[in-house]
């Protein structure tokens, strides 16, 4: 490894460590300060920029989150883990549409997926919950919508304590993907 190299793996490397060290703490400017001045001495560094979008979804940024990790996709369209979470931010905000789709391209990248495949069927649960909803919105007599209604909202419930918060959006979020 040639020199110049060498100084950009460490610097990554320590800007990365310093980083998770100041997030954990929940002291986010400073995480992503550290994470910017990383970035700086080794531009190329994939980790650094999928921790600066773990470190802004983390502290509640999420458009600068979701940018983040679509340049990400953009960049490295063959890492499932920037769609993957890329798609729990939309899960998230209820754009199921989104986080299906991102799940989708997570699980083209890298078949073997298992956390976008078990990702992919909450997402679909809760598109399935909303499918029924509407079902049931169009004809309150249509008893087999119901009945499907009510077991999908049981599944949801059984799948992530907080569905009870909201129907349809908000529940069964997917899991983030974390840092390697």
């Amino acid at each position: 490894m040639p020199a110049a190299a060498a100084r950009d793996a460490r610097a990554a490397d320590a800007a990365l460590q310093n980083a998770r060290r100041l997030a954990s703490e929940r002291r986010h400017d400073e995480a992503l300060a550290a994470l910017d001045a990383g970035m700086k001495a080794a531009p190329g560094d994939v980790r650094l920029r999928f921790e600066r979008g773990m470190v802004l979804a983390d502290s509640g940024r999420t458009d600068a989150a979701i940018a983040a990790f679509e340049a990400l996709t953009q960049d490295f369209p063959e890492l499932p883990e920037p769609y993957n979470n890329l798609a729990a931010l939309h899960a998230e905000r209820g754009d199921l549409d989104r986080a299906r789709s991102a799940l989708e391209a997570a699980v083209r990248a890298l078949p073997s997926y298992a956390l976008a495949h078990q990702n992919l069927g909450d997402v679909q649960l809760r598109l399935a919950m909303r499918s029924y909803e509407r079902a049931v919105q169009a004809d309150a007599a249509n008893r087999i919508a119901r009945e499907k209604l009510a077991l999908t909202r049981e599944l949801v419930s059984k799948v992530s304590p907080d569905a009870g918060r909201q129907a349809g959006a908000g529940t069964a979020t997917p899991t983030p993907a974390a840092a390697r």
